[in-house]
């Protein structure tokens, strides 16, 4: 497997498996086309927020993850988002997502000094994996303001 940084060629692959993504049981709720699209653009102007890794193999593009950047004071400094690892039906539970994580983890510069993401308690398998990996959960609930 080879995890790579996005380029404007994968457009259309990427647009497919964000879409494919937010139509499992991983997220809450779909979004619209006009957000997956619009995240894209973002990648391909710049990675000051965010950025995205594909995961290719002989058969192809078969996942992504997708970071988002920030600065927290309460971590004191950078904090890095998972916001979504995707792997194509029949590339899961192949331990790519920890072969995704030993190169991500392994790749933290010493600013980073937080990495968060989201998970649906009941994806036990992702549950498992990142406990595995030393992710806990926190103890207070977020709250939101859609704009």
């Amino acid at each position: 497997m080879n995890w790579r940084p996005i380029t404007l060629a994968d457009r259309e692959d990427y647009i497919a498996m964000a879409t494919a993504f937010f139509n499992t049981d991983a997220v809450m709720k779909p979004i619209p086309l006009s957000h997956i699209e619009a995240t894209f653009g973002e990648l391909m102007r710049s990675d000051a927020y965010a950025s995205c890794y594909i995961c290719e193999n002989t058969d192809g593009i078969v996942g992504y993850a997708l970071l988002a950047k920030t600065f927290s004071q309460e971590a004191g400094g950078f904090v890095l988002w998972i916001e979504e690892l995707y792997l194509k039906e029949g590339y899961r539970h192949h331990g790519l997502g920890r072969e995704f994580f030993d190169a991500f983890l392994a790749s933290l510069t010493p600013d980073i000094k937080r990495i968060r993401l989201e998970v649906e308690r009941e994806n036990e398998g992702a549950v498992h994996l990142y406990e595995s990996l030393g992710f806990t959960f926190l103890e207070y609930d977020q709250m939101v303001l859609e704009r």
